[in-house]
Order: structure tokens, then C-alpha cells, then sequence
């Protein structure tokens, strides 16, 4: 592939899994605000406390197995038909254990209604191993449009239905319809519009061979998910159900940003990094550009939500969810370098070193650990800080190998944000001030959000980065799109 056909379709992929995420997450957004001002939020907890084995349950169905789908340079229908079958038999596995487990997980957190929803929920990990294949090879061919139309339709469809069964009385099934029905019509959306099929052929030699590199991803994938979601099983075990609620209502206001921006990076970079892992010189060029793309976003987005989320919360959650306030402010700093970190891990897979990416990933476990065992009895707060902490520690630690290899580093990194880094303190200044002068709610989030973003934009062209002439190219092509 030529540079500037590689830069075509890169910048095409960027816009539409740009579009498809921001849509997707938007729609989230907005579908979730609706129901966090008709549900409590013990219904968001109750859902929380089950995430963790869904979620675990998920990273087993795929082993790796999609990524490594996406890595290999020759792919066969053999390779995808093997992927797909291993898949289903995976998740039909998981839903009888966790049917039979059910009541173990109940007792666990002394709440007796979460053994239907458990065995309910979990349907959901069947119908998610449907579709792995097809969204695979649709990322191979970087084609986010398609997957764009075909995650916002089941964002909107699902959203829209949890949103009547909320209205009318259903409480937390409206949450776990809202799931189920997403995962549907993704799957039915998929089978539909790509052209796909099932052979019916297990190749033992290909699973071999896409296991041994998905292997790595499985426990790094096991590691990363447990880590994630102990927060959640860890609240939801020694505090109530309703702080529970607090801190996935925090978590989500903080990843609809950084978790936009990690998804589409992620989505995007990995099958350009991985097309380009013969050519070292271009690797790194487009790996350094992504990293200052990157911070120029999601700096200062991140510390205008943190300086901002007094006003969101009470204006859109209402106050009943006025603990959410503090929660996010932390985790929205917790969150400013997870997009950056995601880059200097996916670097690692994109060249076939899983086996770099699983003792990296692995290393940081006892400072996570550590920071739990410190900040669990001091409460929910405590352990975001906690968080904070660890996510910076965990930066430094993401970034060693790829500097090693590459030559490109935390500190090559940190001295590229530089000029980032001083145009968002310059704008949270700036919005400081405008939230002390300003009493009224609307007014601290109109004019804080209008003077953060033009103070913001005035300095970066005063420094003249070059990031900025990247957006008004991104902009251009994403209305001629």
C-alpha cells in the first residue's frame, strides 16, 4: 500500500470510526441521562456488580482470537470459519456456568434479585459471539463506515425501548433489555450487510496458530477486565448498591470523552500499525503523529469535564446523583492518559508482540493492587484517587517498551504535550475564574464551556502546532463525507 493511499484510507477510517463513536457514545449519553432521571441509581448498581462476569465471560469468547484475525498478514475463510465456531462453543460454555452460578453470585453480594437478572444477562454473551467475525473483517478492510451505521442504529433501537420499559415500570430490566436488544439487532445488522459465511470448517492448525497469538491478548484481556471491573464487584461487595450506581454514572460521564478517543485510536491504529510493521521509519512517524493527535484532544476535553461537572450533573442527572459530582471531577484526571497509554500498548500487537503487551500489562498489577488494598476501607472517593495515581504510574510503565524498541518514550512523549499541556492550564485558569463569578448552573457551563474552548483554540494558534491545522483537515473531510 502507497503512503499516500495508506494516508487516504487512514484518515477515511479516522473520520467514520470518529463519527461512529462519537454517535454511539453521544447517543449512550444521552439514552442514559433519560433513564438516570427515571431509574434510582441502585438499579445502575445492580448492573454494575454483574459487569465483571459478563465482561470476563466476553474476553474468553474472543481469546484474542478477532485481534489475531486482524494481525495476520494471509488470511484464509478456513481462518474465519475456525474463529467463529471456536466462538460459539466458547459462549454457550460460559452461559451454562454462569445459569449454574447464578446463585453463588447472589449470595456473594446478599442481593436474592440478582440471580434472574444474572441468568438473563447473560443471553447477551451468546448473541455478542455471533457477530465477532464479521466486525473483524470489516476492521481488516479499516471500513468503519459500515459499523458506524450498524452500532448507532443499535445504540438508538435499544435506547429508545429501555426508555418506554423504564417509563412503565420495569426498573433494572429495562437496563438489561437495553443490552439485549443492542445485541440483537447489531448481530441481525451484521449477518445482513456483510457477505460473510459460515463454511462449517475447524482447522486445527489455524487455531494453533491465531490462539498462540490471542493467548497473550486472552490473559492480558482477563487481566485488563478484572482490573476494570474490581472497582465495581469491590464497591458493590462492601458498599451499598447506590454508590455503586455513583460510581459507574462518574465512570461513564468520564468514558463517553477519553473512552471515545480510546476506541476510535484503537479501532483505527491497530490494523494501520499492524500494515505497516515491516516498515519501521513510517511506524514510528504515524505512531509519534497519533500520540500528539491524541493529547491534543483529550488533554484539555478531560479537564474542561472535571472543571465542568458540578453543572452537568445537577443540570442533567438532577440532584438526586449530586455524589456523581466529586467521583467525576477525579476520574475524569484518572482518564486523561488512558487514550495515550492505549496507543503505546497497541503498538506492541500491531507488530506481533502480544507476548510484550501481556508482561507490560502484567507488571502493573501489584501497584493496582496495592492502591485497592490502601484505599478500599477509606470509601469510594478514596479509591478513585487511587486511581488517579495509578493510571500516571501505569503511563510511565506502558511507554518503556515501545521507547525501547523505537526510540520514542515517556519523556519524548510528555516533552511533545508540552505546549498542550500549558494551553489547558492557561484555559482552566480562565474557567476558574468564569465559575467564580457565575452562580447560576447554565451560565457556569455555557460560558465556562464557550471561554475553556476559545482560549484553548487561540493558544494553540498562537504556538502554531500543528495538531490544529490536523483538525481543520479532519473537519474538511468529514464534511465532504
Amino acid at each position: 500500500m502507497t503512503k499516500s493511499s495508506l494516508k487516504a484510507k487512514t484518515t477515511k477510517g479516522m473520520i467514520w470510526s470518529a463519527i461512529d463513536k462519537f454517535a454511539m457514545h453521544g447517543g449512550q449519553l444521552v439514552i442514559g441521562i433519560v433513564l438516570a432521571r427515571i431509574l434510582m441509581p441502585a438499579d445502575f448498581g445492580l448492573i454494575g456488580m454483574l459487569s465483571i462476569f459478563i465482561t470476563i465471560s466476553q474476553s474468553f469468547i474472543d481469546s484474542g482470537m478477532g485481534s489475531g484475525l486482524i494481525q495476520k498478514k494471509n488470511r484464509s475463510d478456513t481462518d474465519f470459519s475456525t474463529v467463529f465456531i471456536f466462538n460459539f462453543a466458547v459462549s454457550v460454555f460460559f452461559y451454562w456456568a454462569l445459569f449454574f452460578s447464578a446463585p453463588l453470585i447472589a449470595d456473594f453480594y446478599a442481593i436474592p434479585q440478582l440471580k434472574p437478572l444474572v441468568r438473563i444477562l447473560s443471553i447477551n454473551i451468546i448473541i455478542s459471539s455471533l457477530a465477532i467475525v464479521q466486525r473483524s473483517k470489516l476492521t481488516i478492510d479499516i471500513d468503519f463506515k459500515t459499523i458506524a451505521k450498524v452500532n448507532v442504529t443499535s445504540v438508538l433501537t435499544s435506547g429508545i425501548i429501555a426508555i418506554i420499559l423504564a417509563y412503565t415500570g420495569w426498573g433494572v430490566w429495562a437496563l438489561v433489555m437495553q443490552r439485549l436488544i443492542s445485541a440483537i439487532v447489531s448481530v441481525a445488522m451484521f449477518w445482513v450487510i456483510t457477505k460473510w459465511r459460515l463454511s462449517l470448517i475447524f482447522s486445527l492448525q489455524s487455531f494453533k496458530e491465531l490462539f498462540g497469538f490471542g493467548s497473550k491478548l486472552l490473559i492480558q484481556g482477563l487481566y485488563a477486565q478484572t482490573i476494570r471491573e474490581i472497582y465495581n464487584i469491590t464497591i458493590g461487595k462492601y458498599y451499598s448498591a447506590s454508590e455503586l450506581g455513583y460510581y459507574t454514572r462518574a465512570k461513564s460521564f468520564a468514558e463517553m470523552t477519553s473512552g471515545t478517543v480510546t476506541g476510535i485510536l484503537n479501532q483505527v491504529t491497530f490494523p494501520v500499525l499492524a500494515s505497516l510493521q515491516d516498515d519501521k521509519k513510517r511506524l514510528v512517524s504515524v505512531y509519534s503523529r497519533l500520540i500528539r493527535m491524541t493529547a491534543f484532544f483529550v488533554i484539555p476535553a478531560m479537564t474542561m469535564l472535571s472543571l465542568l461537572a458540578e453543572p452537568l450533573v445537577r443540570i442533567l442527572l438532577t440532584d438526586k446523583w449530586i455524589p456523581v459530582i466529586v467521583l467525576l471531577q477525579w476520574m475524569s484526571f484518572a482518564r486523561i492518559i488512558y487514550p495515550i497509554s492505549g496507543i503505546n500498548m497497541n503498538i506492541l500487537n500491531a507488530v506481533g508482540r502480544s507476548d510484550l503487551f501481556l508482561k507490560v500489562d502484567l507488571s502493573k498489577f501489584p501497584i493496582m493492587v496495592l492502591a485497592l488494598i490502601i484505599t478500599i476501607p477509606l470509601g469510594v472517593k478514596a479509591m478513585v484517587i487511587g486511581h488517579v495515581a495509578t493510571s500516571f504510574t501505569n503511563f510511565f510503565i506502558n511507554a518503556y517498551m515501545p521507547g525501547k524498541m523505537f526510540g520514542y518514550g515517556a519523556f519524548k512523549q510528555l516533552k511533545e504535550m508540552v505546549p498542550v499541556i500549558f494551553a489547558t492550564g492557561i484555559m482552566a485558569s480562565l474557567v476558574l475564574v468564569s465559575n467564580a463569578l457565575i452562580d447560576n448552573l447554565w451560565g457556569k457551563l455555557i460560558c465556562g464551556g464557550s471561554i475553556g474552548l476559545c482560549s484553548y483554540l487561540t493558544v494553540c494558534y498562537f504556538f502554531k502546532l500543528e495538531e490544529l491545522s490536523e483538525m481543520k483537515k479532519l473537519i474538511k473531510n468529514m464534511i465532504k463525507t
